[in-house]
């Protein structure tokens, strides 16, 4: 934390709602949970980003553990030590907007605007956590998500601008990066998720 203040000193203002939604996500994965990320364009990239660093080594190659090994090759004698030496460690995290099928469907027969509401409707279970990042914080998809996560019981994090439009009023935390135009806004967005990604690696991963 003190490194990202110290390369974006703009950021001082967001640390503890970063903290928060550290240690929100960290205690979902202790109790069995999974992340859920959801947002449109710049954004949706970034919920894939943030899959790809959550589902396999980010700054550490997590191997997988000898005890591990040996379960796996008794389940399955077939497996090599080549292909278990390549596999990694990972936490659960689903980037919704990657449901092409199921969200073109969704948009075309019901309502685009709850193509990732109807996600969670099918993924959405006890002490997950679903995290929405939308630079203006009104993304109607987003909202709806959010929306329908709460009514779920589901914990809400948002990564939004200064200002969090709707979102700040319904997420459970919302951390609003300083800047108003939406290039600026990605720009701060992504030594946040990385920072976020980084703990959670740390925590579970040394």
């Amino acid at each position: 934390m003190e490194n990202l203040i110290i390369r974006y000193p703009c950021l001082a203002v967001c640390k503890d709602d970063i903290r928060k939604a550290i240690d929100t996500i960290i205690d979902s994965y202790k109790n069995g949970g999974k992340l859920l990320l959801c947002g449109n364009g710049g954004s949706c990239a970034d919920c894939e980003h943030i899959v790809g660093e959550l589902m396999k080594g980010f700054l550490s190659k997590r191997p997988i553990s000898i005890s591990q090994k040996l379960y796996m090759k008794r389940n399955n004698p077939n497996l090599t030590d080549e292909v278990l030496s390549k596999l990694q460690l990972a936490v659960p995290a689903v980037a919704l907007p990657s449901f092409s099928g199921l969200n073109s469907a969704f948009c075309n027969d019901v309502d685009a605007e709850l193509i990732y509401a109807q996600s969670l409707m099918g993924l959405g279970a006890k002490c997950d956590v679903v995290f929405c990042i939308s630079t203006s914080g009104n993304s109607k998809n987003c909202v709806a998500a959010a929306n329908v996560a709460k009514g779920l019981g589901l914990t809400v994090v948002a990564l939004t601008g200064q200002t969090g439009g709707k979102l700040k009023e319904i997420a459970d935390i919302c951390i609003c990066a300083p800047e108003i135009e939406t290039y600026k806004v990605q720009e701060l967005h992504l030594p946040i998720y990385h920072l976020i990604c980084m703990e959670i690696e740390k925590e579970f991963f040394g």
